[in-house]
C-alpha cells in the first residue's frame, strides 16, 4: 500500500513540475520587447541601453569642436548600434528591412587639454570617450515616413543623463534632408563611416 501511495505522489510531482515548465515558457517569451515602440501620438520610446548595447557596434564617427572652430554640428562620438539580423539583410540586399532601428549613443570627448580638443594619454595624444551626452535614433518605416525616403529621425536630447523618455520625429530640415542629399543611394545611411557595411555594400 505504501509503495502504491508513493508511486501516486511521485506521479503527481512529475505532472506538477511539467505544468510549471509549460506555463513558464510563454512567460519567458513575453519578456522579448519590440525594438521600435511608438505611442498614440507617434512619439518614439527611448531605446533600452541594456538591450541595444548588445547589438552589433558598427562605428563611432567624431567631428570634435577643436577641429571645427569650436562649433561642430555633432561634437560627440556617435556610437552606432544595429541589430545583427538587419545588418545581415543589408549585406545581402543593399537595403535595410522595414523596422530597422539605428541607435546613436553620444559621448563627449574626454576633457580636452590642447587647442584642437585632444589630450595626451599613455597610448599617445588623441581623442578619447568621455561622458554620455545623448541618444539619436533613426527608424525605417516606409509607411509612416513616406515623405522622407522611408526613414524617421528622433533625438532624446544632446545633454548628460537622464534623457527624455519619448521623442517626436524631427523635421526633414533638421535630419532627413541631409541624408536624402548625401546618402540616399545607401538607404539613407552613412555607410562610408561603417567598415562592417561599407566593405560588402553590393551597390
Amino acid at each position: 500500500m505504501k509503495k502504491y501511495l508513493l508511486a501516486i505522489i511521485g506521479g503527481v510531482g512529475v505532472v506538477t513540475a511539467s505544468s510549471v515548465l509549460i506555463k513558464s515558457r510563454p512567460a519567458a517569451a513575453q519578456t522579448e520587447q519590440s525594438s521600435v515602440v511608438f505611442d498614440s501620438q507617434g512619439r518614439l520610446k527611448l531605446p533600452d541601453p541594456t538591450v541595444f548595447r548588445k547589438w552589433v557596434f558598427i562605428g563611432a564617427p567624431l567631428t570634435p569642436n577643436g577641429l571645427n572652430n569650436g562649433k561642430a554640428n555633432f561634437p560627440e562620438y556617435h556610437h552606432v548600434y544595429v541589430e545583427e539580423k538587419n545588418i545581415d539583410a543589408y549585406l545581402k540586399t543593399g537595403t535595410f528591412p522595414e523596422g530597422t532601428i539605428l541607435v546613436k549613443e553620444l559621448t563627449r570627448v574626454l576633457k580636452p587639454t590642447f587647442p584642437d580638443g585632444s589630450r595626451k594619454e599613455p597610448s599617445g595624444r588623441g581623442y578619447f570617450n568621455g561622458e554620455f551626452n545623448g541618444i539619436d535614433v533613426s527608424v525605417k518605416d516606409s509607411g509612416r515616413f513616406s515623405k522622407t525616403n522611408g526613414w524617421g529621425y528622433f533625438t532624446f536630447g544632446h545633454h548628460p543623463l537622464p534623457y527624455e523618455g519619448w521623442a517626436e520625429e524631427k523635421s526633414a530640415n533638421e535630419c532627413a534632408g541631409c541624408h536624402q542629399t548625401y546618402v540616399a543611394k545607401t538607404d539613407m545611411t552613412w555607410i562610408q563611416f561603417y567598415p562592417i557595411l561599407k566593405d560588402k555594400n553590393p551597390k
